[in-house]
């Protein structure tokens, strides 16, 4: 069972990871109109990126 909770426990954080909001919320906005496809994909690039980044540096550091 302890198994099967770790790995549950990792989907979620992974589902409710700050990177896939944002992603889902700028495709969201996109689809209703609200953004142009340009401005999906500077949103994304620019968040996803600056994240994966912070999160590179935090685990160098032992930081996570």
């Amino acid at each position: 069972m302890a198994t099967q909770k770790g790995f549950l426990d990792t989907w979620l954080l992974k589902l409710t990871s700050r990177k896939l909001l944002v992603w889902m919320t700028a495709s969201g906005l996109a689809y209703a109109g609200y953004l142009t496809s340009g401005d999906w994909v500077i949103i994304s690039t620019v968040f996803v990126g600056t994240q994966g980044a912070v999160d590179i540096v935090e685990r160098l550091k032992g930081l996570a």
